[in-house]
């Protein structure tokens, strides 16, 4: 029986990682299941696939440069830093009750389920983890991993770069988000070649924006052994969505069916046989 599930999701910018993130984690509430869904792209726009008009998004904590040096210690110690700073205390602080429907309706089906921690990525080229920064996203991304007991979604920056900067070792799965194109599937192919040597088990991938069938074969061929998980078609209405800043749970009821599918296939992919636990419930 395992702790939560922990999930995180990559892939090329702009192949629809942060919608897919955003629907898996108000089916996992939808389900009754307490979750947390975590922004760790540059480009923090989990908030705005949620509904949440942007006025009312949280900071991400990696702008935080007064607590960020508090709890790695640079305030007071110049040059050197802690590579393992208190964390456990942030998510709590700082995530975001989330209701799963934006200020679209009324309805608070979510609320108390679904959390949003907005981190934020190191965008400076070279900066790795040697670094204040770079040391306090891996803590709080280890904690909320392997601490948390409760569903956890990692919305990673877009690209393979991120894998190498922060640690995403122990979650339960890594998920490839591939859109038709050679660079997209090219992305998806070296984040789960890294996702492997990092030890992570379960690699898997989600096939978006499709326009004709014939695209399917196409990326599946050149994944080989990564299993797909979903082949979705391209949605104008999801499109329409994002423009607007709208939630994207709402924008298309056949692509949440399409997610939720996908969804129970990988938790099944996980855990085939124990089921896992949230919270002291059990879940097969």
């Amino acid at each position: 029986m395992n702790s939560g599930v922990k999930i995180a999701i990559g892939g090329k910018g702009g192949v629809g990682k942060t919608t897919v993130c955003a629907v898996w984690a108000q089916l996992f509430a939808e389900d009754g299941l307490d979750v947390l869904a975590i922004d760790a792209d540059p480009n923090t726009n989990l908030a705005s696939a949620f509904g949440i008009p942007s006025g009312q998004s949280p900071q991400p904590l990696i702008k935080m440069k007064q607590l960020i040096a508090e709890r790695t210690g640079t305030n007071t110690v110049g040059a050197y830093f802690k590579l393992n700073p208190k964390v456990s205390d942030l998510p709590d602080k700082y995530q975001l009750e989330v209701n799963g429907t934006g200020s679209q309706t009324q309805n608070d089906a979510f609320v108390g389920r679904l959390k949003l921690l907005v981190l934020g990525a190191i965008t400076k080229a070279g900066a790795g983890c040697a670094c204040p920064e770079g040391a306090f996203l891996k803590a709080l991304l280890t904690h909320t991993i392997l601490q948390r007991r409760q569903v956890v979604l990692v919305d990673l920056a877009a690209g393979v770069e991120f894998m190498g900067r922060a640690s995403v070792q122990g979650i339960d799965a890594l998920v490839v988000v591939v859109e038709p194109g050679s660079r997209s599937i090219e992305t998806a192919i070296n984040i789960a070649r890294m996702a492997k040597e990092l030890g992570i088990k379960q690699v898997a991938a989600i096939a978006n924006k499709i326009t004709d069938a014939g695209q399917i074969e196409t990326i599946k061929a050149q994944l080989a052994n990564i299993a797909v998980l979903a082949n979705i078609e391209y949605s104008p209405a999801v499109q329409e969505a994002d423009l607007r800043q709208g939630n994207v749970f709402q924008a298309s009821a056949e692509i949440v069916e399409q997610l939720r599918e996908a969804k129970n296939v990988l938790t099944d992919l996980i855990f085939p046989s124990v089921g896992f636990e949230v919270n002291d419930k059990r879940f097969v």
